[in-house]
């Protein structure tokens, strides 16, 4: 059992929404926080076939057992809440008029929102579940989660390779289809692939589009698709041009390094390989996406290039941090050209190369060159975004 960093702190005076992509750990986390909550889940076909039927069946109950918002202990929990929409209008209902609260869980707001749902009106506060970050894993190695990804299933098992096949085979490729409205499968696993291939690279639609057979407009709807089920994100380009003539294109990265394993049937990365390189970028980006969340400082992250090729990987805040990304054991001035022509035009108050180092240095300039381990320590004690 991880000791998670979601703790959905103001869910004993407010309703709350979880998300999450499948098999985060979402329901686990509920269960534990929430162990005596009335429970609906919706992945239960008991529960499922009844409350479609008759959706006000959870007001019913909640009336049967005399709950008011003076007397409620712990939240009201809905599990997978995107699969019947109208039970949000009867939670509305009972938010209102009894003063309850909800804990609502779902891995897609997309049916809600593309479904005009009710989202409450601003009644509800949102969260947020990634996958296992460096601080919730007793004896992390990086190893293993370079080469297994960090949903809780795959990393704590010894043979992760049929759990991403089963994750990505019947998820990714079978609901997130249905998705896309399309039925054109094929084109869509397709797309899976190369977007696979291309994780953590500037994203040229273009050249997706002929790979897959595709349109353009399609390829942009299919990563509009796994934004809106969490299954990535854009990282934007930072756009505060100064002097030099910047890289316009977002990157696309995927929600955990699992889905890019399978879909691009890498194998084992080994240390020193470019693989390992691209891997390791990636969890760095993970770990500061879920800190900017679990942290609530919901800090802006983007990423520096000049249409030169210059780049820093990533961009903290307005431009107080600058980090680069190298999988090197011994960092020199080549790693440093970046992080050193980004603080050319902009004043940073944290400029940081992390790598395999095993000591941190300082150079002479004020660049901080740490150790992966150390900077996630002092990212997760907040030492690095305050």
């Amino acid at each position: 059992m991880h000791n998670r960093k979601q703790q959905l702190e103001l869910s004993n005076s407010e309703s709350c929404f979880l998300w999450g992509p499948r098999q985060t750990g979402k329901s686990t986390l509920l269960k534990a926080l929430f162990p005596n909550a009335q429970y609906f889940d919706l992945l239960l076909s008991t529960d499922y076939q009844k409350l479609l039927k008759q959706p006000q069946l959870i007001r019913e109950q909640c009336l049967a057992h005399g709950f008011t918002g003076e007397n409620q202990k712990q939240p009201i929990i809905i599990d997978e809440v995107q699969k019947i929409p109208s039970l949000l209008d009867e939670a509305h209902w009972l938010m209102v008029n009894k003063g309850l609260r909800f804990v609502f869980c779902g891995s897609s707001a997309r049916k809600l929102r593309r479904g005009h749902a009710n989202l409450l009106g601003g009644r509800a506060v949102s969260y947020e579940l990634f996958p296992l970050v460096y601080p919730e894993i007793a004896n992390f190695s990086l190893t293993k989660a370079l080469n297994s990804g960090l949903i809780p299933r795959h990393y704590n098992s010894p043979a992760p390779n049929k759990l991403m096949q089963a994750y990505v085979g019947t998820y990714l490729k079978e609901e997130i289809a249905a998705e896309a409205l399309t039925r054109n499968v094929p084109a869509f696993s397709r797309f899976l692939e190369v977007a696979a291939l291309s994780n953590g690279e500037l994203i040229n639609c273009a050249n997706i589009a002929r790979e897959c057979g595709v349109s353009n407009p399609t390829v942009k709807e299919y990563f509009q698709i796994l934004e809106d089920t969490l299954i990535g994100r854009y990282l934007r380009a930072f756009q505060k041009r100064k002097k030099r003539r910047l890289i316009q294109n977002p990157k696309f990265y995927f929600f955990d390094l699992a889905p890019v394993i399978y879909l691009t049937k890498r194998g084992n990365v080994q240390q020193g390989s470019e693989l390992f390189g691209r891997a390791f970028e990636h969890f760095i980006w993970m770990e500061i996406l879920a800190h900017s969340s679990y942290s609530d400082l919901d800090y802006p992250i983007a990423f520096w290039r000049t249409s030169s090729g210059i780049e820093v990987d990533f961009i903290l805040g307005d431009h107080e941090t600058a980090i680069e990304v190298k999988s090197t054991t011994l960092a020199n001035a080549t790693h440093l050209k970046g992080l050193r022509s980004f603080n050319e035009e902009y004043s940073t108050h944290n400029s940081i190369l992390v790598s395999l180092d095993s000591q941190p240095r300082l150079t002479e300039d004020n660049i901080k060159i740490m150790p992966w381990n150390i900077f996630l320590q002092k990212l997760w004690a907040g030492e690095i975004m305050k």
